[in-house]
């Protein structure tokens, strides 16, 4: 008898004598013909439940809205011929100069308050100089003269040569170069002091300097094309007391000269949002030699727009599909996210609503659009107006592009197009110096913590490093002057069991530079923060006190001529404020590498405390 496959599968599985796995092929529809014209119709069995849906979302309201066919734009571009840095004299605008450049440079740091510093920089230059010397065949009678007169020194091991003999490793690298290599931070100096070196009465050659000019001319288009920096060291827009760039440029429009002004800048980026109009003032001083502003120039040309395309938009075609790099669905916004909800809302809604003209202007100008016109699809010729017309301190009104206008009448809102010859991307090197400004309430005053301090040997270090090397060099010399410091014996008058005693004040690492608040000039409310210093205290020392002073250029201003420094006491919130000053590198548009000296500026990390305190009870060990 014949038993079915099926039963007998059941049959075993009952027993269990084995498992079996059960598996069914894909089951896949076979075409009846090989036309595919009735499913590339796609066609829609309910119309009505289609019209229907049209109608309730409102797509049946038409504005006989056309597409834009040409355009015609008209536009007078004003050069920008004048820059001021602060309140330093008028000089040209050089648009051949990265902007961030041109703004943000300062004197390279060769010298601080007490040492020379930037050992690197200045053996760099010295041995720029003695090829220059070997190239013209003049080192070998020169090179002793030159190492006489501008040669590194021997660091001497006391007090005027703390600075340097105070770490290890710097001394080490001032004593493998004293007497070998030359000073060309020093040499450069001299090429425009008084009494040149070529004049001295030991310079081994004739006083035929043809040959040393050309040298000095080569030496120093070498040194200028290394490092980009104002040619007089008070020349830069940086403000200590704001502790921020102020800068002014002006361009001669049809209307006259229009000033603009940054007043708070320290980004690292300069753009059109840096810089607002100033109305208060109605033009810069004239430039040296009074030259004669460029025109304007009026220009009317015809384009075609075209319509604005972008990744993941909406496509409007049948068989095509959307871009999966980008997403909108993946983005989750904030409520307070505003600029990323108008971007989402431009993806989806109004993408194809966009057209998009390309106008090409000059870097370094500032452009007023005189009228646009645009004709559509349907012959209609329509006069297009700036969106951000209207009154200045019209909140409601919408704009990008466009400058603040700084008055103290209400004006009309500007809508010039400014376009300064800034750059994408710049290189930052490591911080030289950085201070960091924290509010102490517990001392009622502000202290400027320097965490990074450039050392003579051009490098930097931790500022409590540097500070507690630099103050165990100065006791170790007291106390090889002195002597060790005698503990004298307790006095037994009954109550040598105490276990607290009186303290004067405390100490606080040097590094700590403190600010305290002073009255401002004329003012019996307003408060600004003064530079102060701490007493340097030594044991055994019977001397006065010196003063610590900032060992970073950022807390030295006005300490060279005996000045007072302040800061506006709004610049230090309750987060406090980081300050650094580093090397900025960035390429141009014509290959030229540029390299400056520039500040930054970003928020602390909140407030701090020195632990300073004055009549103090504190405990004292008792000897068992």
């Amino acid at each position: 008898m014949l038993v079915p496959v099926e039963s007998k599968l059941i049959e075993i599985n009952k027993a269990q004598a084995f498992p079996i796995t059960l598996a069914w092929s894909r089951l896949e529809g076979r075409p009846r013909s090989n036309k595919f014209d009735r499913a590339l119709k796609a066609e829609v069995r309910d119309a009505l439940w289609m019209l229907t849906k049209q109608w309730q979302m409102g797509e049946f309201a038409g504005d006989d809205a056309g597409s834009p066919v040409t355009c015609k734009i008209s536009t007078s571009t004003a050069t920008v011929n004048k820059y001021q840095a602060g309140s330093q004299p008028v000089q040209p605008f050089d648009k051949e100069v990265p902007f961030e450049a041109l703004v943000e440079q300062r004197p390279l740091p060769f010298s601080t308050l007490e040492q020379d510093i930037s050992l690197d920089l200045r053996l760099v230059m010295g041995r720029r100089w003695i090829q220059l010397l070997k190239n013209k065949g003049v080192l070998a009678a020169t090179r002793q003269f030159f190492l006489d007169h501008y040669g590194i020194q021997q660091p001497i091991p006391d007090e005027s040569g703390a600075t340097i003999c105070a770490h290890a490793e710097v001394w080490q690298q001032f004593a493998a170069v004293a007497g070998r290599m030359v000073d060309g931070a020093r040499l450069y100096a001299d090429f425009t002091a008084a009494t040149h070196y070529y004049n001295l009465p030991d310079f081994p050659l004739p006083a035929d300097t043809g040959t040393f000019d050309e040298i000095e001319a080569t030496f120093t288009a070498w040194y200028k094309d290394l490092f980009y920096q104002p040619a007089d060291a008070a020349n830069n827009a940086w403000q200590p007391q704001q502790l921020e760039y102020q800068f002014a440029i002006a361009a001669g429009t049809p209307a006259g000269e229009k000033v603009m002004h940054a007043e708070e800048y320290y980004h690292g980026h300069l753009d059109w949002y840096n810089v607002d109009i100033n109305r208060n003032v109605p033009a810069l001083d004239q430039l040296p030699g009074n030259p004669a502003p460029p025109p304007p120039v009026v220009n009317t040309q015809s384009m075609i727009p075209a319509p604005v395309v972008f990744d993941g938009m909406p496509n409007t075609r049948w068989w095509a599909f959307e871009d999966g790099k980008t997403n909108f669905s993946y983005i989750t916004p904030d409520t307070t996210d505003l600029a990323k909800l108008l971007l989402v809302e431009f993806g989806l809604v109004y993408a194809n609503d966009w057209y998009l003209i390309p106008y090409r202007l000059p870097v370094g100008s500032l452009t007023t659009i005189k009228g646009l016109t645009v004709t559509n699809s349907f012959g209609e010729t329509f006069w297009i107006e700036a969106a951000g017309r209207g009154d200045d301190n019209d909140w409601q009104r919408w704009n990008m592009f466009s400058l603040k206008v700084d008055s103290d009448t209400p004006v009309a809102a500007d809508t010039d197009l400014l376009l300064l010859p800034s750059v994408a991307k710049i290189q930052e090197g490591k911080p030289t110096e950085e201070i960091v400004l924290i509010r102490d309430e517990m001392a009622n005053m502000v202290w400027a913590v320097e965490t990074v301090v450039p050392l003579p040997s051009g490098y930097s270090k931790r500022g409590a490093e540097t500070a507690g090397e630099f103050h165990g060099f100065l006791q170790k010399l007291v106390t090889d002057a002195v002597g060790p410091v005698v503990t004298p014996a307790p006095v037994t008058d009954g109550d040598e069991a105490a276990r607290i005693r009186y303290q004067v004040m405390n100490t606080i690492p040097e590094n700590w530079i403190p600010f305290v608040p002073a009255h401002t000039a004329g003012s019996h409310q307003e408060v600004q923060l003064q530079r102060a210093a701490m007493p340097r205290i030594l044991e055994g020392d019977t001397a006065k006190p010196d003063k610590i002073r900032p060992r970073t250029a950022l807390l030295q201003p006005g300490l060279k001529d005996k000045l007072p420094y302040f800061i506006q006491e709004a610049e230090v919130p309750r987060a406090g404020v980081r300050v650094t000053q580093s090397f900025q590198r960035t390429r141009w548009t014509d290959g030229r590498v540029f390299v400056w000296y520039g500040v930054r500026k970003t928020t602390g990390r909140g407030e701090g405390s020195s632990g300073l305190g004055f009549d103090r009870i504190v405990d004292r060990p008792v000897e068992k």
